[in-house]
Parts: structure tokens; sequence; C-alpha cells
């Protein structure tokens, strides 16, 4: 059986790394990208099962990428379209959370994150994804 892939965007390789070993230790697949040019393509390349991305990123040379600009380019790309987004954010809650809800992300976590509710969260949803009429 293929494990289920997670995709991580995020510029802190800390917060990468960290991530990376808990869902790896939870028998995940998981491939990261520093930015949202790397995320896009990633997520082109490797058809991950769900998507945790970070809100801020530094300015890119040439584009201006935040988290929300990402969404909109995962919901317009054919091999991430339909992919669970899961925001995860250092920057205010109370600034971020409503607007990543409704720009399409299924949930919204401040760094730093409890691993365990967004642990469930991920199985839940991807159960709920793999439990679905193809």
């Amino acid at each position: 059986m293929n494990r289920q892939k997670i995709l991580i965007v995020d510029d802190d390789p800390v917060i990468v790394k960290a991530m990376s070993l808990k869902l790896a230790s939870a028998d995940y697949e998981v491939v990261s990208a520093v930015d949202g040019s790397e995320g896009i393509a990633a997520a082109r390349r490797e058809k991950p099962d769900l998507i945790l991305l970070d809100i801020n990123f530094p300015a890119d040379v040439g584009f201006d990428w935040d988290g929300f600009k990402i969404i909109a380019w995962l919901q317009r790309v054919d091999e991430a379209k339909g992919t669970p987004v899961v925001v995860i954010s250092g920057g205010e809650a109370a600034k971020f959370e409503k607007r990543a809800i409704q720009a399409g992300a299924i949930a919204y976590f401040q760094k730093p994150v409890d691993n365990g509710k967004l642990l469930v969260l991920i199985r839940k949803t991807l159960d709920a994804a793999a439990a679905k009429p193809a």
C-alpha cells in the first residue's frame, strides 16, 4: 500500500524538519518546499494528498508570495485542485484564521503547532478522502 503524501510549504527549516519527522513517524511520506514557486512545482510533480502551508514568506525576487496567493494558485492547478490545505502560521490568528478558511483552507493552526491535534486532523481528512468513491 502506498503511503499518503504530505507537502510542507514553509520557509523555516526548523519547522520543516520538525514537522517532517513527526509526519514520517506517523507513516506519511513527506515532501517539502521553501517558497511559493517551489510549493506549486512540488504540488504539480508530487500530487500530495494534503498540503501544510505557511502564510508568511520573505519577499522573493520578482514575485511576492504569501500563503493566500499560493492557495489561489493551487486551486487553479489541475494536479492540486481539491487537495486539502491546512494553514500553519506564526502570524496573528485573529488576522489570518478567518481569511485562510475563506480562501479555501480546511483548517488553521497557530505556531507552535499542537502536533497531536494536527495529526488527528490529517488522519481524519485523509481517511475521509480515501473513503469517497473516485
